[in-house]
């Protein structure tokens, strides 16, 4: 492999490394954003990173990425790193700000500054490729890099109506954000409304559906994080919250879904911040064995189960042991790895 095109190839797994970081923050902040242009914006975005992710990687394998350990080993560590600034600023994104309204603006802010730093990246990929005779990783680059542009205008364009929200709220005290229209709460409705039908359901069809709809990523804990920080002492689902000991409040944390620890969590941390309490949810919080099913009846997720996963039942037994401890629940999914 010649060095002009170790060098593509490098400047392709940052890109792409990118793509990978941003496809993560898009999904946390389409989490606490309501329903709406902006929104609409991020949905559609979320989409095009997905499709660059995708061309890129395409790209590389034509490249013989595949067939190069260093440069394997190079674009796994890039994309790594890449997910964890995700991951890392995924709950910042969430709690940032002193309303809705605010974080939303804030998070608009940042986009830009992603969105003009992937424009530089193109921009630097399209010329390296072309100085060295590369058109068609050139002519991709310059395609991701209008999606880009189109994609910053169009924050740019939402700043203004996002600001006067900021101060309609903040100022003449007449705040527009509704955390139940949030991305998050559309996800987990939707999520929850396929796996009831799924779990009343035995066609193959049902079934498909609700496999589907199992992953959807963390929609509940983004969920709960988003209403935790701008809730009430009212809005937790533990009663006297805030006359409670450290050591009352750990021992009803079990029976919480995973929205309300989210929720606990977001509150705690803006209030008393008490380590007992903050260490005990962060050892419960957790992906739900399928989007939805802290709602689900036992007799619900017995039906679920009868669908003969032994992988769904695992999952199944372990979180529920850690948390509700149904016995109903955990019975079934010993039928149901018995069975497998």
């Amino acid at each position: 492999m010649s060095q002009s095109q170790q060098k593509v190839m490098q400047y392709l797994n940052e890109a792409h490394a990118t793509e990978i970081g941003l496809t993560r923050v898009l999904q946390s902040q389409i989490a606490m954003t309501p329903s709406g242009s902006y929104r609409s914006g991020l949905e559609k975005h979320l989409n095009e990173t997905r499709d660059h992710a995708e061309r890129l990687e395409n790209r590389l394998s034509d490249l013989g990425s595949g067939k190069n350990p260093l440069q394997v080993a190079v674009g796994a560590a890039e994309g790594v790193i890449g997910q964890v600034v995700a991951i890392a600023k995924t709950p910042v994104d969430l709690v940032r700000g002193s309303g809705g309204e605010e974080k939303v603006l804030k998070n608009a802010k940042d986009a830009c500054a992603t969105e003009a730093l992937e424009i530089a990246t193109y921009t630097a990929l399209e010329r390296l490729a072309r100085s060295v005779g590369d058109t068609t990783t050139a002519d991709l680059a310059a395609s991701i890099r209008s999606d880009e542009q189109k994609m910053l205008d169009r924050v740019l364009g939402e700043i203004p109506k996002l600001t006067d929200a900021v101060v309609a709220a903040e100022v003449e005290g007449n705040g527009s954000y509704d955390v139940s229209k949030t991305g998050a709460a559309d996800a987990v409705r939707d999520a929850g409304e396929k796996a009831k039908k799924t779990a009343g359901a035995t066609t193959t069809r049902a079934k498909r559906g609700a496999r589907k709809a199992r992953k959807v990523p963390g929609v509940a804990q983004a969920e709960g994080q988003a209403k935790g920080a701008v809730a009430s002492e009212e809005d937790l689902a533990i009663a006297g919250y805030d006359e409670l000991t450290a050591d009352e409040i750990v021992s009803k944390l079990n029976e919480l879904s995973q929205i309300d620890l989210a929720k606990v969590d977001s509150y705690e941390r803006k209030n008393q911040n008490r380590t007992t309490v903050l260490s005990k949810v962060t050892s419960l919080r957790g992906d739900e064995p399928w989007p939805g099913y802290d709602e689900l009846s036992v007799a619900e997720i017995e039906s679920v189960l009868g669908e003969g996963d032994d992988e769904r039942a695992k999952d199944v037994r372990s979180y529920e042991r850690a948390h509700k401890n149904r016995a109903g629940v955990l019975k079934a999914a010993e039928r149901d790895l018995a069975n497998a």
